[in-house]
């Protein structure tokens, strides 16, 4: 279990470093707006993470299968996204996303 912990932290520093980099250059070659969505769904895709490392966590207990919480996060950002002018629905949805390219990264490196 301690491997699997290690993991897990190196999986959040490799989506927080992918989603900063990717805010960086949101912000270079677009505005403060998208920057911002691509934050908040940066910030929706580490709590998708997060939420979905501890379900796998609890399957070698009682548990046989992943939860369904975690659907919730993606789902509420994109109404939040729609409802909200302060959100760009597209960047804030391509910041959620940034999670998978730091697998691939996490998935590169350890090979």
């Amino acid at each position: 279990m301690g491997e699997y912990a290690r993991l897990q932290r190196r999986l959040m520093l490799a989506t927080l470093i992918v989603s900063l980099a990717a805010a960086l250059v949101a912000l270079v070659r677009f505005d403060v707006l998208v920057a911002r969505s691509l934050l908040v769904g940066s910030c929706a895709g580490l709590l998708y993470l997060r939420l979905l490392a501890r379900s796998v966590a609890r399957l070698g207990g009682g548990s046989r299968q992943v939860g369904r919480f975690q659907l919730v996060v993606p789902m509420l950002l994109i109404v939040a996204a729609a409802k909200l002018p302060q959100l760009e629905l597209l960047p804030a949805f391509i910041g959620f996303l940034l999670y998978k390219p730091a697998l691939i990264l996490q998935t590169v490196i350890d090979a």
